[in-house]
């Protein structure tokens, strides 16, 4: 029988719940967090999209620090765990912070430490689940990528479920129970860290029956010590909510370290004597794929905040027997990935030899993202102040948005995983990650854009006075990085096949 019809490893399903768990916690608690400051704790927008962009841009820049920890010193298996558990506790400050929303003096630090405990587990968590999916099988072996995709299907489940029933049981119009969308998230962390810890030993295993995840065998067990790995998270929690405290409240720092990291790797790589000029060459393509993925990205984040505004604010939401709760719409991104993904893969297998470059489908990408807030400025475009929309328009946004997404993510993961010099892999896929960081913290930014009251606001000279303004301004941005990209893509496509 060939590695292709056999059945896929159980530890792929452990992996696949222990993620989905754990991504319902994650968009379940985004879904709601800018609902949260501006409904109970009665912040102004500008504010709750700077804390939404501080929170996701540290949520992308901790993995960096969670994955060399592991590689070194922990192994994924333990990283994994304690990543989760300390999520899990950062979501029960948040509980309490929205039991006492009304204390300002005691509510605002819970806030912090549940922010600054979400930042840090998540950088323990998040870059080792997807390392271990490769491990459970031989290379070469002809099921990798399907269990991937499977994979891909534990996050979409999870990013669909936990907006659903975060929007359910938290923004039901009392301010109050804010909370249990909180308590929802830290419950589905714990079954995450459970599914791991019961299954780990039996199901994690490598075709031999050898156990994966492990932590190298050269490591100092010093580290290893159960006090000596709780000491470590905690100081390292401590310094998640110092840096989301200073970046919210003191000084926005995040863009200068981001782009200090991003030359700090590209000073490493591009002055390694032992890498030749065609694999420099390559490494050029990764940056600037990363560059097209922050337009990207920045946009498309504002799911999480602007839209989330658009969905409370100016949306006609009630059906007669049910009013869907705001946060319901951030689950249409994760059902259209399950649902159109397919349909995607197909049409690339069916264009055959005609199928695009990954850059060109790149820029497919960055056009969809654009087409898709055309499509959302159409249906606000002269709608007099206080008039609800239809929800048509946040519907077919995010389909668009979907398919975008489809066109520019996996592909490029896919250039990463090709590209890379096998040397500098993990520092690259370091870059991919500081663009996202760099994306989400830029899509704070835009955010607090977001028209109100009459106010005017403005970016690079385009003024902003009304909701039709501020989606063509993600049009013109979205829309000419996908032209730039567009003509470029034939010299990055040789590049790449040099």
């Amino acid at each position: 029988m060939s590695s292709a019809t056999q059945k896929h490893p159980k530890g792929l399903y452990v992996l696949f719940a222990t993620e989905m768990w754990e991504r319902f916690n994650y968009y379940g608690m985004r879904a709601i967090l800018v609902l949260f400051l501006t409904k109970a704790l009665l912040f102004d927008k500008v504010f709750a999209s700077q804390v939404y962009g501080s929170y996701t841009g540290l949520v992308y820049l901790t993995p960096l620090l969670g994955g060399y920890i592991a590689d070194r010193y922990w192994g994924n298996n333990r990283s994994i765990i304690a990543g989760g558990l300390v999520m899990a506790i950062g979501e029960f400050f948040l509980f309490f912070c929205g039991h006492f929303y009304e204390n300002a003096p005691l509510a605002m630090p819970l806030f912090y430490i549940g922010l600054g405990c979400m930042i840090a587990g998540n950088g323990f968590f998040k870059p080792n689940i997807s390392s271990m999916v490769g491990q459970l099988y031989r290379k070469g072996d002809s099921r990798i990528d399907a269990s991937y995709t499977i994979f891909y299907m534990g996050i979409n489940t999870g990013g669909a479920i936990g907006p659903a029933i975060c929007g359910l049981v938290g923004d039901t119009g009392k301010s109050g129970d804010f909370k249990w969308a909180f308590f929802a998230g830290g419950v589905a962390m714990l079954l995450s860290v459970i599914t791991q810890i019961v299954f780990q030993k039996k199901y994690l295993v490598n075709p031999d029956g050898e156990a994966i995840g492990l932590a190298p065998k050269d490591a100092p067990k010093f580290f290893q010590k159960l006090p000596v790995m709780v000491g470590f998270l905690f100081l390292i929690s401590l310094l998640t909510i110092a840096l989301v405290y200073i970046d919210i409240k003191v000084v926005s720092y995040l863009f200068w370290l981001l782009l200090a990291c991003i030359v700090l790797i590209a000073f490493i790589i591009f002055s390694d004597k032992s890498l030749d000029l065609i694999q420099k060459k390559k490494v050029v393509v990764l940056f600037t794929v990363s560059f097209f993925v922050i337009f990207f990205w920045s946009a498309f984040e504002q799911a999480g905040a602007s839209l989330t505004y658009f969905a409370s604010e100016n949306t006609q939401r009630d059906l007669g027997f049910f009013v869907v709760p705001p946060s319901f719409f951030q689950s249409l991104n994760s059902l259209f990935v399950v649902s159109l993904a397919p349909v995607v893969a197909w049409i690339w297998v069916k264009l055959g030899k005609r199928e695009p470059s990954s850059p060109f489908k790149m820029a497919m990408g960055l056009l969809l993202l654009a087409l898709g807030y055309l499509w959302i400025a159409t249906g606000v475009n002269g709608v007099g102040a206080g008039v609800k929309v239809s929800m048509i328009w946040l519907l077919g946004m995010y389909m668009m948005h979907t398919f975008g997404e489809l066109c520019l993510s996996p592909i490029g993961l896919a250039i990463f995983n090709k590209l890379a010099p096998i040397k500098f892999a993990s520092l690259l896929m370091a870059v991919w990650f500081t663009a996202n960081a760099f994306a989400n913290k830029l899509a704070g930014v835009f955010s607090a854009l977001y028209p109100e009251n009459g106010k005017v606001t403005s970016f690079a000279g385009y003024s902003i006075s009304n909701l039709h303004e501020f989606f063509m301004f993600f049009v013109f941005m979205a829309g000419t990085a996908s032209i730039i990209l567009f003509f470029i893509s034939k010299q990055l496509k040789n590049l790449m096949a040099q």
